[in-house]
């Protein structure tokens, strides 16, 4: 919300305070930006959630990156000890068996970092489908409140009515945000 639109919905606020019967109207206006508060703040927790688990999404495919270089320099160096003449038949044997024994461990440590990198990518979906439903919920709210607050101008109870609808829309676009999973 501007500070521009806070003044004004006060400065309505004064002129309806003199008409009782716009009384329930200036409480759901009030309702109403409490709300798009708490919403805008959670919309705005979800969107860092995403970018923190999407720098760890990042962080995890390089550290998977990093283990494939290594095991392809480790199979290249069996590759050639195992096709070159040697000399001492043995000692390469025992390194040749160091280097296969490490091939193995690695080719579990790149499926358990693929793993664990598409796990940090749903989590990245995730906080973007929740901060989706807080967005959507802000904006319908922040409708309602402005619609709501046509009535103070107009003395329509129909702008009231509506506004309360697009707040509701907003409760329950809102309310959503905390079902994803």
């Amino acid at each position: 919300m501007e500070p521009t639109e806070a003044q004004e919905i006060q400065e309505q606020h004064e002129h309806a305070a003199h008409d009782r019967s716009l009384h329930p109207v200036s409480f759901t206006i009030s309702v109403l930006a409490v709300l798009v508060a708490i919403v805008t703040v959670l919309g705005h927790r979800s969107h860092t959630h995403a970018v923190l688990y999407q720098a760890r999404a990042s962080d995890q495919w390089n550290f998977y990156q990093a283990h494939k270089i290594r095991q392809y320099d480790t199979q290249l160096t069996v590759d050639l000890l195992t096709s070159l003449p040697l000399r001492d038949d043995a000692a390469a044997k025992k390194i040749l068996d160091g280097y296969r024994s490490h091939l193995q461990k690695w080719n579990q440590d790149l499926i358990d970092s693929q793993n664990a990198a598409t796990a940090l990518e749903e989590q990245v979906h995730q906080a973007e489908r929740r901060a989706d439903r807080f967005d959507l919920g802000e904006a319908l709210l922040e409708i309602g409140l402005v619609i709501a607050s046509i009535t103070l101008l107009t003395r329509q109870r129909g702008y009231w009515y509506m506004g309360m609808c697009f707040g509701c829309a907003g409760i329950v676009a809102a309310a959503l945000g905390f079902l994803v999973r």
